[in-house]
């Protein structure tokens, strides 16, 4: 969850920093006072558009930091952590992110500078905003079939590998065919190409491992001298009168005679022969090798000559010989392939239509298996739909499936997630058609469905904060309470942030926290407070007044967060 937010010269925030803790935090205040800046705030965070007019005016800068506590290993933000080489120690990841007045944006993930991109995968994982005009996921219908597939997850895994990796297999036969049956004239450009490599290559004669036996053999020619040297010393150090061998050879002597008189010395002798019969063939090996060492000037220049023209091709063909025969064969098959194009291709078409058979069969248990999350999906969410008061509401999963007219064509009905187009339907009034969810129009009937969706969907998507500005908005009466019950809901999976002009919403908080605008030296800036339960009460009276404190208004604002706090009560309770 977020835990921490800080936020400097950003907008009309001069310097602010807000803790936050688990379950709902609710943020009120008056029209104007930043409420929503900080959400523009924690969105920018999470990898949103920014712009130089979020710079406060006059400051250089505007900088954004979030801690994040993440305690579950399994969440998907250690995928990213992992792609991306960054450390997460103690569940503890910060994201910053600065943008100067000249229009820079610096990113940082535990003070790793990453791109915005990278800075946005980590935001889709840990945030989701939804607010009156902007959702993530919810109302793009590229994102149905995702969410619909987190609704049964351990169902919904093994069948999405099975076919991905069939898939996967059949895009890359697809991808030969293509490049082989590419146009005469690149074919033969590239043939061309092959043909020049491959003589090169050959003419070369290349050995395996060449390189690296020529550069040994280089470093004993280079340093004959030194070699030569060493050796001799070696050996005349043990070879010959009063030298090692002969030291050695006399202790041998001087135990064996008197072994008789103690046994521990026999042992010792025995240890000093074998040491010395060891010492006396390596002394003899030295010799050999003196003697099998030469030093040849000409081979010398032949090495280098040899190196320098691996090291030529290296430049165009592989880091080393063992790579560029890779390479080698590799280009032998290609050429191989283009002057027998015509059966390659053969083969190529036969091996994509049984590969994609295979495929098709697996996206067929994959559209069963959507087709029965899709209707436990559309049951719960009209479940969903009765709390919130639209009682006649109607949603459904649509599919809109490749149809087949041939068989031997199956592998251009399929894409990366099989044969399905899924889209999200609402019919909010009986009478009316069913419509995406980005065609309904009332903003009240839309909070509602967001609501539910947000319910059901929010422990599937993993999001570890919840974030709604204004959701609220167009709605009152039992409908406000209806909202301020589902939000609290989804606070029971995720941390939740909630923006609203509600007094319902506002009393379900579990932390209330009070955004005011403050003048300090003829400039605005932004302040938050959270607010003990007095204060809490009154600034409930305050959303229901809209004006002056009353006496009424304060009493109504106590019994608010006296139902709300029986309704947490009771739902703990069930």
């Amino acid at each position: 969850m977020l835990t921490e937010l800080s936020i400097q010269d950003f907008a009309i925030i001069n310097k602010l920093s807000i803790t936050f803790h688990e379950g709902l935090t609710v943020l009120t205040g008056e029209t104007g006072a930043g409420k929503s800046i900080i959400i523009d705030a924690v969105q920018l965070l999470a990898g949103g558009r920014g712009s130089v007019e979020f710079v406060r005016h006059g400051a250089k800068k505007a900088d954004i930091e979030g801690l994040f506590i993440i305690e579950d290993e399994s969440h998907p933000v250690y995928n990213v952590c992992q792609q991306y080489g960054i450390e997460c120690q103690d569940h503890q990841l910060v994201l910053r992110r600065t943008m100067t007045a000249n229009g820079k944006s610096i990113c940082r993930v535990n003070s790793k500078l990453v791109t915005l991109a990278i800075l946005r995968e980590f935001g889709k994982t840990l945030i989701d905003i939804h607010s009156q005009h902007e959702t993530q996921s919810l109302m793009d219908p590229e994102q149905h079939i995702e969410l619909l597939d987190l609704y049964q997850p351990e169902l919904m895994n093994k069948a999405k590998d099975e076919y991905f990796k069939l898939y996967d297999q059949l895009s890359n036969l697809k991808n030969r065919y293509r490049k082989l049956s590419e146009n005469e004239q690149e074919t033969a450009q590239r043939l061309d190409l092959l043909q020049f490599q491959l003589r090169e290559l050959e003419q070369a004669q290349l050995q395996p491992n060449e390189d690296e036996q020529l550069e040994e053999e280089r470093n004993t020619l280079a340093n004959y001298e030194r070699i030569y040297s060493a050796l001799q010393l070696a050996y005349n150090s043990l070879y010959g009168e009063q030298k090692g061998l002969d030291w050695v050879n006399q202790a041998q002597i001087a135990l064996q005679d008197n072994s008789k008189f103690d046994s521990s010395i026999a042992e010792k002798a025995e240890e000093i022969a074998n040491y010395y019969f060891g010492l006396e063939e390596l002394t003899y090996d030295l010799g050999n090798l003196i003697e099998s060492l030469q030093y040849n000037p000409e081979r010398l220049n032949e090495i280098e000559a040899r190196l320098s023209e691996i090291n030529r091709l290296k430049k165009k063909y592989g880091p080393s010989v063992s790579e560029m025969l890779t390479y080698m064969a590799k280009i032998e098959e290609e050429i191989e392939q283009i002057n027998n194009k015509d059966s390659h291709l053969s083969k190529l078409e036969e091996q994509i239509k049984e590969k994609a058979k295979d495929a098709f069969l697996e996206a067929q248990e994959l559209h069963d298996i959507r087709q029965a999350a899709a209707k436990a999906l559309t049951k719960e969410i009209h479940e969903e739909l009765k709390d919130l008061y639209l009682d006649k509401a109607q949603f459904k999963v649509d599919f809109a499936k490749n149809k087949l007219d041939q068989r031997e064509e199956l592998d251009k009905h399929l894409h990366k997630n099989g044969l399905d187009h899924v889209t999200f339907l609402i019919s909010t009034n009986p009478g009316e058609p069913l419509k995406p969810l980005n065609k309904v129009a009332s903003g009240g009937e839309l909070s509602r469905i967001m609501l539910s969706l947000k319910k059901i969907f929010a422990k599937h998507q993993g999001v570890t904060s919840v974030i709604f500005d204004e959701v609220d908005t167009g709605v009152s009466g039992r409908v406000a309470q209806a909202i301020a019950e589902k939000i609290y809901h989804i606070s029971q999976e995720s941390q939740v942030l909630c923006i609203t002009h509600l007094p319902q919403v506002a009393a379900m908080a579990d932390t209330h926290k009070l955004i005011e605008k403050e003048v300090t030296d003829h400039r605005t800036s932004t302040s938050v407070h959270e607010l003990t339960p007095e204060l809490q009460i009154n600034e409930l009276a305050r959303m229901i007044t809209g004006t002056k404190l009353t006496e009424t208004a304060v009493d109504h604002g106590r019994e608010m967060l006296e139902m709300a706090i029986q309704f947490k009560s009771k739902e703990h309770n069930l």
